[in-house]
């Protein structure tokens, strides 16, 4: 209950982009593998910034 209003780090934001994008890019892997793997380069990204803090 006290960590209700608590702001999220940084870190916890990308963490959470990060699988936000790694699960569109699955899906997209059924389908469309061209977007899909503009999401896991995207992906990446953001886990090089995870990283680097």
């Amino acid at each position: 209950m006290f960590g209700l209003f608590k702001k999220k780090t940084e870190k916890e934001k990308l963490e959470l982009e990060y699988k936000k994008l790694m699960k569109e890019a699955f899906e997209l892997s059924k389908s469309n593998r061209s977007a899909s793997d503009d999401k896991y380069a995207e992906a990446d990204r953001i886990l090089k910034k995870i990283e680097t803090l």
